[in-house]
């Protein structure tokens, strides 16, 4: 149910239309407006790779240099300029290539805010060595003599060392933590052994090749279990932590690695000892433990339980191991808002709370151990200000000296310099371009740095969406998104509303609320004559404890009720929105959920385009569903999958899966199919040969069979005859010679 990566994996498609009886006929529009290919053409130049080419000076992304200044690139109207700040001074200078601001051999950074890089081999700190696994055991390979030395010795397959499977995802990355010192390796061996299989085949000619890898799912008795281990590098010495196995889980995402390495792992800057949290199945029980490397011995620190699923902050695990001062820093929600406290390491004590209030703490940035400094992320915290908009603050240990650093309302993304004596932010709205400035720690602003200019994209009749805010379900809380119209309204016309949703409960379907021209094809289907509406339902992350759960066992929920009651609302505000005529389409979870929608909801949902959705999450990875619905028990899973409501459709639906889908196997959407055939309905399918979970190369035929869809069953028009999206590269982003 994660949001899509795109995979350039398919060649081929396969279209099944499947008729039955009668369907729920929507209502005709009072005139049929002629949709040509000159429309798709203008549609398509509101698609991210029409849009970007125009946009101008767009953010800051950095390469600091060994004397502390740093250097980036910016793309104009006729190409590049490379840009050189000293940080001390403010001093910029700017030159056509990097030589020409002092910089021999750069390449720009290109990874816009990434902060986690990796690869099939892990360089340790010193840059001597790079860990690999071969043959299930963990290996390392001498980078100046190039000798490889294997550190195991009885990995097997399926119970092999650092080994990345989470079912959903898989890699042959190593999982695993180098110490501070280059001399020590903590991982584990991950044991599948009696885990199940999935499996997948692909389409080609002659036999196909059978794809099998093991994918836990809920309620099954085995599930990948973690025996945690340190590893001495230059004796090959394997010493297991003195504990039992640990669930394949972390306190931060359905995975054990979350922000771009082993979550909830951290050695001790003197790298004789480690720390780390095991956490239990369902999610609920944390358990933080520090161990001794030379002898495996394991202490017990501190315990916390909580009655749903315990969560470590949000884009990045926000808790620290201080063994320097004996001490820990915890992150957790009991107050109902998530917050940052400080512990006595040995006693496993509370000192005191960090931060407080009705707001919450996102996650750590940086952690000043010298002046006792903690640096983080946060929303909700200013008046007056979308509760979706990031902020950065810095607070003292002892909770003093809590303050704002990004006073501007708008979302700040921060990226603080190697030194740690300066950040540079980027902020922005969903309608304010990008403005960079440069900060130092207390929040004072260095210099400004760029400003984006989209003034070439406006002369295209391009325009950001709306910002909305709407009440939920319960009449009370406000919900938040975005509202897209079409490029001209015309007077007395009605017009059709299709819904994008994305329904969590990780997070929602807005996405980031920083400035981006082009949000899926959002743009793109408001100018062929829709008015497209995205809301942040209830049962999301990034506010209240309470919020986040309140749909808790029920991920069939999907936030429907406050989809309706939102659309609703705009409806009164804006009376050309037609309620006789509303879409709604998704994407993995969005999948799911659209298909709840027109099962559930039929009379109100009349067109629906269901893609790769997680239809019964005894069908998805076991992590998922078990926890944010709890352990399977009784019929808490089978009444929320989609099949069994299926005999409800009334409207039109489209399916969609690809059939390599390696993350939401295609099985899900093939109970969907079995249960509407059998109930006979009327729907159709579009099957993508080997594509994976975000269809790839077949990804622009999708999206325009999407547009056809809509145009034909909701705006009541003929689409043009198989007008081709054809993506074009920004010729200003070829890496320089």
């Amino acid at each position: 149910m994660k949001k899509f990566a795109i995979l350039s994996l398919c060649l081929a498609l396969l279209s099944i239309s499947v008729a039955a009886q009668r369907t729920h006929r929507v209502p005709a529009p009072t005139e049929h407006p002629s949709v040509t290919a000159a429309d798709y053409e203008r549609a398509e130049s509101r698609l991210s790779y029409k849009t970007n080419p125009l946009i101008d000076r767009n953010g800051v992304r950095a390469t600091w240099l060994p004397d502390g200044t740093f250097w980036y690139m910016v793309l104009t109207p006729t190409g590049r300029e490379f840009v050189h700040i000293d940080p001390k001074t403010g001093a910029r200078k700017t030159g056509a290539t990097p030589a020409e601001i002092g910089v021999e051999g750069g390449a720009p950074n290109m990874n816009g805010f990434a902060r986690f890089a990796g690869g099939v081999n892990l360089p340790s700190p010193d840059g001597k060595l790079e860990a690999f696994i071969k043959d299930w055991n963990l290996w390392v390979r001498d980078l100046s003599t190039k000798k490889e030395t294997q550190l195991t010795t009885d990995g097997q397959e399926n119970y092999g060392y650092a080994t990345d499977n989470a079912g959903w995802k898989h890699s042959p990355r190593p999982i695993l933590i180098w110490s501070p010192d280059s001399k020590k390796i903590a991982t584990f061996q991950q044991d599948e052994r009696h885990v199940k299989d999935m499996y997948l085949v692909t389409t080609n000619v002659g036999a196909p090749k059978l794809e099998k890898w093991k994918y836990p799912l809920p309620g099954d008795e085995k599930i990948a279990m973690i025996e945690r281990v340190i590893i001495d590098v230059a004796s090959a010495k394997v010493t297991r932590l003195k504990m039992a196995p640990d669930a394949h889980r972390s306190t931060q995402c359905d995975d054990i690695a979350c922000d771009g390495g082993w979550s909830d792992v951290y050695w001790a800057n003197d790298s004789n000892s480690l720390a780390f949290v095991s956490t239990s199945r369902d999610h609920k029980i944390e358990d933080l433990r520090v161990a001794n490397p030379e002898t495996g011995d394991i202490r017990q620190v501190y315990h916390e339980e909580s009655p749903t699923q315990f969560e470590s902050g949000q884009g990045g695990t926000s808790w620290r191991y201080l063994p320097e001062t004996n001490e820990f820093i915890w992150y957790t929600e009991r107050s109902g808002w998530g917050h940052l406290y400080l512990y006595d390491l040995k006693s496993g004590q509370l000192k005191n709370a960090i931060t407080s209030g009705n707001w919450p703490v996102w996650n750590i940035e940086d952690v000043d151990t010298k002046d006792r400094v903690i640096f983080f992320n946060a929303g909700g915290r200013e008046p007056g200000v979308d509760p979706y908009f990031g902020h950065f603050y810095r607070v003292n240990f002892d909770g003093s000296g809590l303050k704002l650093l990004t006073p501007e309302n708008a979302n700040h993304n921060v990226a603080i310099s190697p030194d740690g004596n300066y950040f540079i932010d980027n902020f922005s709205t969903p309608n304010t371009p990008t403005v960079a400035v440069l900060r130092d720690m207390t929040g004072k602003k260095i210099a400004d740095l760029e400003k984006a200019d989209v003034s070439r994209l406006e002369k295209t009749g391009w325009k950001a969406p709306t910002p909305i805010t709407v009440k939920a379900r319960d009449g009370k809380t406000d919900l938040y998104g975005l509202i897209y119209f079409p490029s001209k309204i015309v007077p007395g016309r009605k017009y059709p509303v299709v819904d994008y949703i994305y329904p969590g409960p990780q997070g929602g379907g807005v996405g980031t609320r920083s400035f981006v021209a082009s949000r899926n094809d959002n743009s793109a289907l408001a100018d062929l004559g829709f008015v497209v509406v995205t809301i942040d339902g209830m049962c999301n992350p990034l506010r209240s404890k309470a919020y986040h759960d309140s749909c808790y066992g029920d991920m069939a929920d999907n936030t429907l009720e406050d989809q309706i009651t939102g659309i609703k609302q705009l409806a009164k505000k804006y009376p050309f929105m037609d309620l006789d005529r509303v879409g709604i389409w998704g994407h993995s979870g969005g999948g799911f959920a659209t298909a709840a929608a027109m099962f559930r909801y039929p009379d109100f949902f009349k067109v629906g385009i269901s893609e790769s959705g997680n239809h019964d999450n005894r069908n998805y990875e076991d992590d998922w569903g078990e926890r944010y619905i709890g352990l399977l028990k009784g019929d808490s899973y089978e009444k929320q999958a989609n099949q069994v409501y299926a005999k409800n459709l009334k409207g039109k639906l489209l399916l969609a899966h690809g059939t390599m889908d390696d993350n939401v196997p295609p099985y899900n959407t093939l109970l969907v199919v079995d249960a509407l055939i059998k109930a006979n309905k009327s729907f159709d399918l579009i099957l993508i040969p080997n594509a994976r979970h975000g269809y790839g190369q077949a990804s622009p035929y999708m999206m325009r069979r999407r547009w056809d869809y809509f145009v034909k069953n909701l705006l009541g028009a003929e689409p043009p005859k198989d007008y081709e999206l054809k993506a074009t590269p920004d010729s200003r982003m070829a890496q320089p010679r």
